[in-house]
Formats: structure tokens, sequence, C-alpha cells
């Protein structure tokens, strides 16, 4: 069961916005060719454009069973430390500037939030996540909801 899960899919401004650019640039190639030419490269623009727009959209997210899932990678919750969701100043921060090379980074140039994951189990490889996403509190709450409930021991 899962209790959060997002693909980070590019918005259709970037499809457009793309699209049109490489009608564009096929247009300027185009120029003084013969139809096959022009057609092969038109067909080789938008491939290529759809090909990279479909890659970056093919990321998902999801909390459950137990772990934070990114695509193949995984991170129990039994390993997570703080839980932050970030204004668009503190991810832009943590993406440059303060970015740990260690961190496992999953972030979209259109997606301007993100959410911070302290790593802090025994055989942590790297010292936090940050993920990009539309809806940083709400994957914030489903990791926090989703954690284990760590006991204190009996209680006198």
């Amino acid at each position: 069961m899962h209790s959060y899960r997002e693909r980070l899919f590019a918005p259709p401004l970037w499809w457009a916005t793309g699209m049109l650019t490489m009608l564009t640039f096929g247009a300027i190639v185009w120029t003084g060719f013969d139809l096959g030419i022009t057609v092969a490269v038109f067909a080789t623009l938008i491939i290529v454009t759809a090909a990279f727009l479909i890659n970056w959209g093919r990321v998902t997210i999801e909390v459950g069973g137990g772990e934070v899932r990114v695509g193949s990678d995984r991170l129990a919750l039994t390993d997570v430390g703080e839980v932050q969701p970030l204004t668009e100043a503190q991810a832009r921060a943590l993406r440059g500037p303060r970015a740990d090379p260690r961190a496992y980074i999953v972030i979209r140039p259109y997606l301007r939030y993100a959410v911070y994951i302290e790593v802090t189990g025994p055989t942590a490889d790297c010292p936090y996540w940050l993920l990009a996403t539309r809806r940083p509190t709400e994957l914030a709450a489903a990791i926090e909801s989703a954690r284990p409930v760590v006991s204190s021991g009996p209680r006198p």
C-alpha cells in the first residue's frame, strides 16, 4: 500500500516550448534541402525532444511498505531522521551552494520545491536525500506518518 505517490513528469509548457524550439530549429536546418531530408530532420528533432522529456518525467516518488522509493532507489523509513519540506529558497540553496556532494539528489528544473530527508542509518552512504516535488508538505507528512513507531522501552 502506498501512502504517497508522485510522478515527476515534465509540465505541458515544457513540452510546448521544447517542440516549438525543435520545429523552429528544424525549419532553419531544412532550408534548401529536399522533402526526404526535411522529414528526417523534423522527425529526428521531435523524437529526441520527446525522449528527453519522457525520460525526465519517468521518475516516481513513493512512500509505503516501510520505505521511500525514488525510481529503483530505496531508503528504509527506519533510517530516516529529520524530514523537512523546503521553501523555494531553501531548496535552491541545497541544490547549489550548500549541497553536499555525497547527498542523493533528485531534482528537476521545473520543480521549485523539495523535501529534505536526513539519513541516519548505520550503513548510510549519504547524509541526506533531497527530492524535488510539487507537494512538499504532503510528501513530508506521508514520510512522517509512515515511519515505524520507535519504542522507548517498557514504561514503569
